[in-house]
């Protein structure tokens, strides 16, 4: 793979990394279909060092991943606009990561289990009275009639890119360029 271009951008910080991929909430990902790259936002957690996501078993999106299991995954948060009184020095505040690496289907239903109980407690923590039970995520199916498969993306390349937000110069609703 190619290095980062912008070597001051790039984040080494794995606490921070990690931090990062545990609280974001939406993650795009990349998979390759004949005519154009196809990219999916998902719902997903950061798990043991990977990516995990869930969907049905049929549909573009498995299908294009059983072809090919080399995807991308990314995750990235705008932090604010920040303001500079060149206009072409305006630019965005920012932390993402992009990942590449071989995705699988979860077959062990203990595993699945576990990894959809991590999504409920990411994205729905406390709403559920008990755990989630292993026979619900055997039959469970989707309103097209297809079994749910989790999935796990185990990275190849990580790599990370941070524009920190600057202190003062945070765009706020009603500002106006200072005149000199």
């Amino acid at each position: 793979m190619r290095a980062l271009r912008k070597k001051a951008l790039e984040c080494k910080d794995t606490d921070k990394i990690n931090q990062f991929l545990i609280n974001s909430e939406i993650g795009f990902l990349g998979v390759a279909d004949e005519e154009y790259p196809y990219v999916v936002p998902l719902n997903y957690i950061w798990h043991k060092d990977s990516i995990y996501f869930h969907g049905a078993n049929a549909g573009k999106k498995a299908e294009l991943m059983q072809a090919n299991p080399r995807v991308s995954f990314t995750v990235c948060e705008e932090l604010g606009i920040m303001t500079s009184p060149v206009p072409a020095h305006t630019s965005t505040a920012y932390m993402s990561v992009m990942i590449f690496g071989q995705v699988k289907q979860i077959a062990d239903w203990d595993e699945a289990t576990e990894v959809m109980q991590k999504l409920l407690d990411k994205y729905v923590p406390g709403y559920f009275d008990r755990p989630l039970a292993r026979s619900h995520v055997e039959k469970y199916r989707s309103k097209l009639g297809s079994p749910t498969t989790v999935y796990c993306l185990t990275p190849d390349v990580l790599t990370a890119k941070e524009s920190p937000l600057e202190s003062g110069r945070k765009f706020e609703a009603g500002m106006k360029a200072r005149k000199k």
